[in-house]
């Protein structure tokens, strides 16, 4: 016999297990400490003259985050598989590790593509590098691979995320974890603003 969790518990469970790299790969891009170039390569943008994404986004960062969150998620992968089946209570991310890896590093990578888009926006909006600006700070890091997953992984991303319980959970727990995370990477000093 199947084991079955309550619905709100079945749909976290669901959203924490599907954005985990993504969730891993925002937090750790901080620990290469911006080493190297950044992303934008000190360049402006035409229209406006400011900085195309600023300093605090580095190539470093971006592929250490996308990299190990990319790790993450073949570990969730690899796990679900060895789960018996009547216990496994969230989705299965591919039928194999190896057919997951493109799934995992489009959530990785995306989660990074999105949190520069939020660096992008902030910069045309006129906010310095570093300011805080609720909404952009949080959530392009998640919408970006939800989008993206929704487009080439529908069956996936569409039994997970579109229902109004795992909607209440991504807005929650990215809130949440962004908070958290944040403040960890502040207090260990791989963060200048504890945001």
């Amino acid at each position: 016999m199947a084991f079955v969790l309550p619905q709100p518990v079945a749909s976290l469970a669901a959203v924490i297990w599907v954005l985990l790299p993504a969730f891993c790969a925002n937090a750790l891009a901080t620990l290469p400490r911006g080493y190297g170039p950044s992303m934008d390569f000190g360049r402006n943008w035409p229209r406006d003259g400011r900085r195309i994404l600023g300093p605090s986004k580095s190539w470093s960062g971006f592929f250490f985050g996308s990299v190990l969150g990319t790790a993450v998620g073949l570990l969730e992968a690899w796990l679900i598989l060895l789960a018996p089946p009547n216990l496994a209570v969230v989705p299965s991310l591919a039928s194999s590790v190896v057919a997951a890896l493109p799934v995992v590093a489009l959530i990785a990578f995306g989660a990074m593509i999105g949190d520069a888009l939020g660096s992008f926006i902030k910069r045309r909006v006129g906010r310095p590098s570093g300011s805080r600006v609720w909404l952009l700070d949080q959530f392009p890091f998640v919408l970006v691979p939800i989008a993206l997953g929704l487009t080439f992984y529908p069956v996936l991303f569409l039994a997970t995320f579109v229902n109004w319980q795992a909607i209440i959970w991504v807005v929650l727990l990215t809130v949440l974890l962004h908070v958290g995370f944040n403040w960890v990477g502040y207090k260990a000093g791989l963060k200048k603003v504890p945001w």
